[in-house]
């Protein structure tokens, strides 16, 4: 569903500033997987979902979407097949809208849109029902503005928003990142439950290695641009902190992990 080939992105290149983010990285995903991406900051976590959602044009490298090169897709056009729920619960959404008309705007996200502006009795009965799975209540408050939710309640509409029209891949960039652990805890759970609803392809940074272990079905740790270790299946699900920190040491090549990293345990 996803293949990146020798992608390389720096940045301020030619000055004393050059940063190189991605250094020829290759990675596949096949369809229906969970990937978690660790590693510490810098490490190229983030410019590796920037480069996927079009933020940035890369500067080597293809990246494929279903067989599809979107490479020099601009990211508006990407919106239509690929979803991203950020790390801020206020970027997702428009609070001054009504729940239902966000998720209005979700369902025609990438469709031409004409100047015909209202949501269908039919549509509002999805939305009811939708809304009713997250059991935050939010399905008998449909016509409130968004903006009086709370944090958590708005990454999980965000959530929502995101898998309503099945993008062919999910971004979710550190997206509990800003909410206190029960909220964060919740969040990750309605995560899980929509990525096996829909079976969606999905990528998921994270600073916290138990939800790296815990989520997913394949993780990929990140150093300087580089992705370092890729670990799936059985030999993830009997991963532990400690193993982990002792196989990033191995191959970044520290022998002790420093403080950089910057990963919760």
């Amino acid at each position: 569903m996803l293949e990146i080939k020798n992608v390389s992105k720096t940045f301020y290149p030619g000055t004393i500033n050059a940063k190189t983010a991605l250094d020829n990285v290759s990675l596949t995903l096949n369809e229906g997987d969970f990937v978690t991406v660790i590693g510490g900051n810098g490490a190229g976590k983030s410019t590796l979902m920037n480069a996927i959602a079009g933020t940035f044009a890369v500067d080597q490298g293809s990246i494929c979407i279903d067989g599809r090169n979107i490479t020099r897709l601009p990211a508006y056009r990407r919106a239509a097949f690929i979803s991203r729920v950020f790390q801020d619960p206020m970027m997702g959404t428009a609070p001054t809208m009504q729940i239902d008309e966000n998720l209005a705007l979700a369902a025609r996200r990438g469709s031409f849109h004409g100047f015909k502006w209202g949501i269908t009795k039919a549509e509002k009965e999805q939305y009811y029902e939708e809304l009713k799975k997250l059991q935050l209540g939010l399905e008998t408050r449909m016509t409130s503005k968004v903006g009086l939710l709370s944090g958590g309640q708005r990454q999980a509409l965000t959530l929502l928003m995101a898998a309503l029209k099945k993008p062919q891949l999910l971004l979710l960039d550190e997206h509990t990142a800003a909410l206190d652990p029960r909220t964060a805890m919740k969040v990750l759970t309605l995560s899980q439950q929509i990525v096996e609803e829909h079976h969606l392809t999905t990528l998921m940074i994270t600073h916290n290695m138990k939800d790296a272990i815990a989520y997913g079905n394949r993780l990929i740790m990140m150093d300087n641009g580089h992705i370092v270790l890729d670990i799936s299946g059985a030999e993830k699900k009997q991963l532990t902190v400690s193993d982990l920190l002792k196989r990033f040491a191995m191959v970044s090549g520290e022998e002790e992990v420093s403080d950089r990293l910057l990963l919760s345990h």
